[in-house]
């Protein structure tokens, strides 16, 4: 049954606009709200599928109701409510995230017309949102050690804020899922998690994959073309491997941190952007830095929270559970019967040198599921997953 929230002060309209609209449909539950800070008060306690609010009301405008919903209530389409003198606001809430607006008095159609649009928009919001926790599940990260809880701990606390994350630890450890799970936990989960590998574009390219470049500005720039600062505007972007990023790289990611701009290669023009930078590295950025690779002031700007992901060998506890999880995702996507691994199997895989970390123990794993028994045993193990 959805739920409508109507904010407006004079009584007259909220009795005429209640009428339409349960009559129009008798499942919409509408409550109402005689200004602006009756409205919060509401919209903090309960939850509902849109709001319809008026613009000019004593204690708190519109305007100021707007602002309030988009960051306790974001994913609540808000319809405005505008008088005569009011359109230019309306168009102005627009910008500002407001789902539509409507006129006084009211045209019938037009209203209905936008509350049927802005309910069914809230359901689309409510099943991305559900798709996203979904999909999710391919980050997640899996281990109960005191490393991997330090670092959930850290996550639910840095999340939802925009600050900068610095994510380190050897290959193979999973930095890209500490990096997903920032992004999704975020208030940017809606918007793009663009992730680059620094490490696998040449030096020469780098620029204009980060920040695009206009037609002419090298020999094979045949028309204008957005980077990935620009196709992150909204979200995150994640730089892999920074440590490999250029000098004249570095010095504009730097200019991109601190002014919030970037310009394309071959264009003095400037471009605002809206993005959180999550980076990470497998090098020491600190000896970089003294071998003049790294720049100590990009270093500073990344690093506001650093994140330092163990190696396999230092969390050996969390290797069963990582194990039961890969054995289960492989034999569904191999489209196999399920393996169990014996007690012995897995505490010979706790013994093992894992060099190659997470990414190694998946291999093993994947390769016990094909050739092993039904019951993978230490001898599969000892077959198996030799070096």
């Amino acid at each position: 049954m959805p739920k409508i929230l109507l904010i407006e002060d004079e009584a007259a309209i909220r009795r005429v606009l209640i009428k339409i609209l349960t009559e129009e449909n008798n499942s919409y539950e509408v409550e109402e709200a005689a200004d602006g800070l009756e409205g919060i008060e509401k919209i903090k306690d309960q939850d509902y599928d849109l709001i319809l609010c008026d613009i000019k009301m004593p204690k708190m405008d519109g305007v100021e109701v707007l602002e309030a919903v988009k960051k306790v209530k974001p994913e609540v389409p808000v319809v405005m409510i505008s008088g005569h003198g009011d359109l230019d606001t309306a168009v102005n809430t627009m910008r500002m995230g407001a789902f539509d607006y409507i006129s006084k008095p009211p045209d019938l159609n037009r209203l209905l017309n936008t509350v049927r649009n802005a309910l069914d928009r809230k359901e689309l919001v409510v099943e991305n949102t559900r798709l996203k926790k979904k999909v999710g599940k391919n980050f997640e990260m899996i281990g109960e050690s005191d490393a991997i809880s330090r670092i959930k701990d850290i996550i639910e606390k840095v999340a939802p804020t925009d600050a900068r994350v610095l994510i380190t630890g050897p290959n193979g450890t999973g930095k890209e899922l500490v990096a997903h799970w920032l992004h999704q936990k975020s208030d940017r989960s809606g918007g793009p998690m663009i992730e680059v590998n620094c490490a696998a574009i040449p030096s020469e390219l780098i620029e204009s994959e980060l920040f695009g470049h206009v037609k002419g500005a090298f020999t094979s720039a045949n028309k204008d073309r957005a980077g990935k600062f620009e196709a992150a505007n909204g979200g995150t972007i994640f730089l892999d491997e920074v440590g490999d990023m250029s000098l004249s790289a570095q010095a504009k990611v730097l200019r991109a941190l601190q002014e919030s701009k970037i310009s394309r290669v071959g264009s003095d023009k400037d471009i605002k952007v809206d993005v959180r930078v999550i980076a990470a590295t497998n090098k020491d950025l600190k000896k970089e830095i003294e071998e003049k690779k790294f720049r100590e002031d990009l270093y500073h700007r990344l690093a506001v929270i650093l994140i330092k992901v163990p190696a396999l060998n230092d969390r050996r506890e969390d290797i069963p559970l990582l194990v039961k999880f890969f054995a289960e995702k492989i034999s569904e996507e191999q489209g196999v019967n399920p393996k169990t691994f014996t007690d012995d199997a897995l505490k010979l895989l706790k013994e093992y040198n894992w060099t190659g970390n997470i990414r190694e123990l998946r291999n093993v794993v994947e390769r016990l599921i094909i050739l092993g028994g039904s019951e993978v045993t230490e001898e599969d193990v000892r077959l198996f997953a030799s070096k």
